[in-house]
């Protein structure tokens, strides 16, 4: 047990240098996957949220919820489809979107943030106007693509000492309500605050080079280069654009990391070997 004590301490110690590096930075992270499902996870996700809060970094947090759409789709008998990855959202489909990601959902990982003595808010995108929208494509019905973010209340938020929890539910200009992609969304409120960081939690350990290892950092050359020989492929590839969109948009590096493995988000942040890929066009530091 004594040995347990000094481990701990030691990795406490060796974790100052990265506490003081993200000392007030701002983070916004993507969660979403099979980790939202399962209470254990959501608890240390939870967990790891407050802690960084305690110790001075800002997270914003834009979540998902898939799977938990289609479920409550298929209890109401409201059928669904998709079209290259993306679902078909009439009328129907977009209140039922709305009502899982901005209700059950949202509250959910509020809930369990504020059980853990975090002071969580959700909200989505449609509050305090935060995230304007255009319809992405005619053929897909109300889903968007967002084309204004405004992001004082997400400051207001972070500088009150509460954690945002953002629904990826967007406004039109007229009105309309619109499913945005989780990861868009992320990307785009990132962008929009000029975050440090961008942390893409997947079901995956990263981006994989040809021999299927994970490529631990990367340039936007090298993403579009992999992209264009075929190493990026499938789900990946939205997983990047995102990434690449976000660094334009003045993120300073987005990292895509296995939203599974315990204490992910720490230990990118907080540890000198990181998870998962980064990708930023200068060298780590």
């Amino acid at each position: 047990m004594k040995r347990d004590w000094i481990a701990t301490a030691r990795t406490l110690s060796e974790a100052l240098p990265y506490l003081q590096r993200y000392e007030g930075a701002v983070i916004v992270i993507k969660f979403g996957g099979h980790a939202m499902g399962d209470d254990e996870a959501m608890d240390q996700f939870a967990r790891d949220i407050v802690l960084m809060k305690q110790v001075g970094v800002n997270p914003v947090i834009v979540h998902g919820g898939g799977p938990m759409i289609s479920d409550m789709l298929g209890r109401l008998s409201i059928p669904t489809d998709f079209v290259n990855g993306r679902r078909i959202t009439d009328k129907a489909t977009v209140e039922v979107v709305e009502m899982v990601l901005s209700g059950r959902i949202n509250k959910r990982i509020v809930q369990a943030i504020n059980d853990q003595g975090g002071k969580a808010v959700g909200l989505s995108g449609k509050d305090a106007r935060l995230m304007i929208c255009r319809q992405a494509d005619p053929d897909l019905g109300f889903v968007g693509e967002p084309e204004e973010v405004n992001p004082e209340v997400l400051r207001c938020l972070a500088g009150a000492d509460f954690i945002p929890v953002v629904a990826p539910i967007g406004s039109g200009r007229d009105g309309e309500t619109f499913n945005v992609n989780g990861d868009t969304a992320a990307g785009a409120i990132a962008a929009a605050l000029k975050a440090d960081r961008l942390l893409l939690l997947t079901d995956v350990p990263g981006v994989k080079d040809g021999a299927g290892e994970v490529v631990t950092q990367l340039s936007p050359e090298q993403v579009r280069a992999m992209i264009a020989d075929g190493t990026i492929q499938g789900g990946m590839i939205p997983k990047v654009e995102t990434a690449l969109a976000a660094l334009e948009g003045g993120v300073r590096a987005v990292v895509i990391l296995d939203g599974r493995m315990p204490n992910a988000v720490l230990l990118e942040l907080f540890t000198e070997h990181g998870a998962g890929s980064l990708i930023r066009s200068t060298p780590k530091e």
